[in-house]
C-alpha cells in the first residue's frame, strides 16, 4: 500500500467512526456506566500518550534519559499548582540542561 492510499483509508476510517457517534441512538449513550467510561477516558488517553512518550526510545526499548526528569519537574510543578507557561518551560529547561551536560 502506497502513502497516498493509507492516508485516504485513515481518512475514511476517521469519517466514519465521527459519523458514527451521529448515528447511535441517543439511549445508548446515556447510560451511568457510559458516562463514568466517557468521564475517565481523556485521561487515561493523555497518560498512555505522556507514558509513552516518555519512555519509549526510537527502537521500543524503555530509556530513561532527560525526557524523564523534564515530566518529573511539571509534575510537581504541576502539583505545587504552578502557571502552565512556568510548568513547560522549566520542564524544556530541565530537558535541554540535562541533554546539554550529556545525559541524553
Amino acid at each position: 500500500m502506497n502513502t497516498w492510499t493509507t492516508v485516504l483509508v485513515a481518512c475514511a476510517l476517521a469519517f466514519v467512526l465521527k459519523f458514527s457517534g451521529f448515528v447511535v441512538p441517543a439511549r445508548l449513550l446515556e447510560g451511568p456506566r457510559i458516562s463514568r467510561i466517557s468521564a475517565l477516558l481523556p485521561a487515561a488517553l493523555l497518560s498512555g500518550l505522556i507514558v509513552t512518550q516518555t519512555f519509549a526510545g526510537s527502537d521500543g526499548r524503555i530509556v530513561l534519559d532527560a525526557r524523564l526528569a523534564a515530566v518529573g519537574v511539571a509534575g510537581i510543578l504541576l502539583w505545587r499548582k504552578a502557571n502552565f507557561l512556568v510548568v513547560v518551560g522549566a520542564a524544556a529547561a530541565t530537558a535541554a540542561l540535562l541533554r546539554l551536560a550529556g545525559w541524553s
